[in-house]
């Protein structure tokens, strides 16, 4: 038995970045920036927070070998 149903619309292909920023608006893009830029605070911070960990451990069972 076939799970394909004849009917169904093709998949859509995905766009590439160039083609999705070509047809965005400037209000799509400056949300996009926006939500880029939050992202790229958030990763800061796990970065800063992963460094305070490793800093901790190896203050407690030495620093690393070079």
């Amino acid at each position: 038995m076939l799970d394909d149903d004849p009917f169904a619309p093709a998949p859509k292909k995905a766009l590439s970045l160039e083609a999705q920023l070509e047809t965005a608006s400037i209000g799509e893009l400056e949300l996009r920036i926006e939500k880029l830029k939050q992202e790229i605070a958030a990763c800061e911070q796990a970065i800063k927070a992963k460094r305070a960990q490793r800093e901790a451990a190896d203050s407690v069972f030495g620093g690393r070998p070079s």
